[in-house]
């Protein structure tokens, strides 16, 4: 069974008439296309629909039995076509990320505060998860972008935008450290250190910078998440190493931050998508969004 919408309204609107001549006028047909349409519906249903004769036209019996459900059925077409067209002009979707809780709670928000005020029927769904879960969640296409740190190898993912993210130490206001100047890392690794996990991308910075200057460093303690590290840092208990784009580094007033004096210490940060795939209208303006972001961070950075 093959059937069009244009099939569909050509039977509907000679029903509702009871003629093709003004079934063709309401639908701005010629007769013989509106005629053509009606015979192909009965063509891919297998049957007649209108018992027609030089004088009038008539639904027959099984005509009539299935105009309530073929004008279901076109309603339900017609509601799935516009929803389609809305898509497609940006009137409605969602944009699905994935995204590093740093930039999640960061840079993110205002980026997307900025494209609900050009597009405010377009919603968002994240997911802030550590960098593993980025790429699982955009490899298994549950979200359509992953905004993930340092290096990335699968060949499924396709790189879409890169950044650099600087790395800070945090510490307490006072401190040796606290004297205007960016440390160098072996400074900092002089004090015991609050370290992130090592299934976080960031420790995996720290750590490759940390052996390659041959250090050895005292680890007082690691945490999953930035503000653990930090309430650690507030606590006593060491130097957080952090990356800029982290909120956290800024948000207790006696905390102060510093860049490290070191190229090594900086992450990279990656917009991904499953490679092949193509992006929903929605997501896909996101994404021209994000590059306008990531530009002005290299601006800053410079």
């Amino acid at each position: 069974m093959n059937f069009d919408v244009r099939q569909l309204r050509a039977f509907i609107a000679v029903a509702e008439h009871g003629s093709f001549t003004r079934a063709a006028a309401a639908l701005n047909l010629s007769q013989p296309a509106l005629t053509v349409q009606v015979r192909a519906l009965e063509e891919a249903l297998g049957l007649r629909l209108f018992d027609r004769n030089t004088r009038n036209v008539a639904l027959t019996r099984l005509g009539r039995e299935l105009l309530p459900e073929l004008r279901r059925v076109l309603r339900e077409l017609e509601a799935l076509l516009d929803k389609t067209r809305q898509l497609a002009r940006m009137a409605g979707g969602m944009v699905r990320i994935a995204v590093l809780p740093s930039f999640a709670s960061s840079l993110l928000p205002d980026v997307i505060a900025r494209f609900r005020a050009q597009h405010p029927e377009i919603g968002f769904a994240l997911r802030d998860v550590i960098a593993s879960g980025v790429t699982a969640l955009t490899l298994a296409e549950e979200v359509d972008l992953g905004i993930t740190g340092g290096p990335f190898e699968d060949a499924e993912l396709e790189l879409m935008l890169s950044n650099v993210d600087r790395m800070h130490a945090v510490f307490p206001s006072g401190h040796a450290l606290d004297d205007g100047t960016s440390p160098s890392l072996a400074a900092v690794a002089r004090h015991p250190l609050v370290l992130m996990s090592r299934a976080t991308s960031v420790r995996a910075v720290v750590d490759a910078a940390v052996a390659a200057e041959g250090l050895v460093a005292e680890v007082a303690a690691e945490a999953t998440y930035m503000s653990t590290a930090v309430g650690m840092v507030r606590a006593g208990m060491g130097i957080a190493i952090l990356p800029e784009t982290a909120m956290e580094i800024k948000a207790l007033p006696m905390l102060r931050s510093a860049p490290i004096d070191d190229p090594r210490l900086a992450r990279s940060i990656s917009v991904i998508k499953r490679r092949g795939r193509t992006l929903p209208p929605a997501s896909a303006a996101f994404l021209d969004h994000l590059g306008v972001a990531f530009d002005a961070l290299r601006q800053n950075a410079m």
